[in-house]
């Protein structure tokens, strides 16, 4: 019938205003979702690629806006899965050099010689096996724009050649000793703290503070959660039309999981789930048993941290998820075994009924739980 949640007299101005709040936040949502169902293939997106409209997306958008149209190097920094590559695609495609080739160079899975060779290019008889001169992607990219990826990954060599190119876009391939000169962007991403690493001597301060010219910092989605279902809605009309169906969108349940999840795997990670709902959907909308959730903690025992930071990082979300769940299911097994009645339940475990109740709106416990657990 639409009823969200109740209030037992008496309560507090600060109890009906949360529960107000909480109503109002979820009635958004939902209108959100009935609001892209209707508006499928003419979501709002910037050169097709940045989805969103919260003011975090908002703030990257705009610089986006304004570099584009320069030669200036741009530093992107983001965890894995961001759409780091996206921004810099969105930067080459609103430049004078759209028109002109853009290479991506992941930068964390070359090996050093491999990657000098394959950015300088090389002369015949440089190394074993190199029978024939070869242009590298600085070359041949001559006019465009050169995406490095995973930059915090080169070794210090690397590094030093790179900071001498950017100096003047002037480079030695391999084995050769003609400098030639090019005319390139260049566009770097990591999803490391290049400051820290300055620190700890594994990254060239020199270095650092020449493409420290125009930092843009890509949010994690659980940050801007406002552009989930915009971005969900973006992908499910993709795969809609890749895969021949006609899905309109998602059900209650599932814009609210979608929602509350916290996507350690970002947008990437979202990408993946919706081609596979809509691979398993056989209906007009698509429910939470097409979803590939797991339990979140599971999912951060099996990240593998690259850094000592990423390692406190992640240990401290194992602990935060786990207390939440532990009092989750404190919350929900003390309403059941005192038939779902707040005040008793408060009392019963030694907890002020407010407190009791700001656990239930932290882990967004409601009547719902109740029908629930009836039916089970």
């Amino acid at each position: 019938m639409g009823a969200f949640d109740y209030l037992p007299k008496p309560f507090t101005p600060e109890e009906l205003r949360g529960v107000v709040r909480q109503a109002v936040a979820e009635r958004a949502i939902q209108l959100q979702n009935r609001r892209f169902k209707q508006q499928q293939g003419d979501l709002r997106s910037f050169s097709h690629q940045l989805v969103g409209d919260s003011p975090k997306i908002e703030k990257v958008i705009e610089m986006v806006r304004k570099v584009a149209p320069t030669d200036s190097t741009v530093l992107i920094s983001g965890e894995s899965g961001t759409g780091k590559e996206l921004i810099a695609r969105a930067i080459h495609a609103n430049s004078k050099r759209a028109n002109k080739s853009f290479f991506a160079v992941d930068c964390g899975t070359i090996s050093d010689t491999l990657l000098e060779s394959e950015l300088f290019g090389h002369s015949k008889g440089a190394f074993t096996g190199a029978h024939q001169d070869k242009p590298g992607i600085f070359k041949v990219a001559n006019g465009g724009t050169v995406f490095l990826d995973e930059i915090g990954n080169i070794s210090l060599e690397v590094q030093a050649k790179l900071l001498r190119f950017l100096e003047g876009r002037e480079f030695l391939p391999l084995g050769s000793t003609a400098a030639q000169t090019v005319d390139i962007r260049l566009i770097l991403a990591t999803n490391q703290d290049l400051k820290d690493m300055v620190s700890e001597g594994s990254f060239r301060e020199d270095f650092y503070y020449r493409i420290f010219v125009y930092p843009i910092a890509m949010p994690p989605l659980r940050d801007r959660r406002e552009d989930i279902l915009p971005i969900a809605y973006h992908f499910l009309e993709q795969f809609n039309h890749s895969l021949g169906k006609e899905i309109e969108g998602f059900d209650s349940n599932a814009v609210n999981k979608l929602t509350q999840y916290n996507w350690p795997g970002n947008v990437r990670q979202l990408r993946n789930a919706i081609e596979r709902a809509v691979i398993l959907c056989d209906k007009e909308i698509i429910s939470l048993k097409e979803l590939p959730f797991t339990d979140e903690v599971e999912q951060l025992i099996e990240r593998v941290p690259s850094t000592n930071e990423e390692l406190k990082k992640i240990k401290k979300e194992i602990r935060q998820k786990a207390v939440g769940e532990v009092e989750k299911n404190f919350v929900i097994n003390a309403l059941a075994l005192n038939n779902w009645n707040v005040t008793q339940a408060a009392k019963k475990v030694g907890l002020q009924r407010t407190n009791f109740q700001s656990l239930m709106k932290k882990h967004g416990i409601t009547l719902q739980q109740r029908v629930k657990s009836k039916r089970k």
